[in-house]
């Protein structure tokens, strides 16, 4: 199962969300080189830098790994891998979005230039 590290910084959450905007173009498109060069590499080091050993060893199995059967096993892989990342985006996102709705205490009112006088 995925771990899913709720602490991913905004800029690894832009970087996911590029990530993933390419991998869905070439699957859209069918380039199975494309695919696998992101896989391995993008996912591959996307993963590290987000602590998601799991989500790495996984983009290295399926491209390190044996030989896929067929173009539709390889297809299937890459459809699993996007569905997890999908996942991991969407929690990354409602945990921002839980921890900037969360209540400011009182006392941390916002000043107005006139009170300070």
């Amino acid at each position: 199962m995925l771990h899913c590290n709720m602490n991913i910084s905004p800029s690894l959450q832009l970087d996911l969300e590029d990530l993933l905007g390419d991998l869905q173009y070439a699957r859209r498109s069918g380039d199975l080189g494309r695919m696998a060069l992101l896989c391995y590499c993008e996912v591959r080091r996307w993963a590290r830098k987000a602590g998601e050993s799991e989500l790495a060893a996984l983009s290295a199995a399926m491209i390190t790994g044996s030989p896929h059967g067929s173009r539709e096993a390889f297809l299937a892989d890459m459809d699993t891998l996007l569905h997890r990342l999908q996942a991991l985006q969407a929690a990354a996102q409602a945990a921002t979005a839980a921890a900037t709705a969360a209540p400011r205490p009182r006392n941390s009112e916002p000043k107005t230039p006139g009170a300070l006088r």
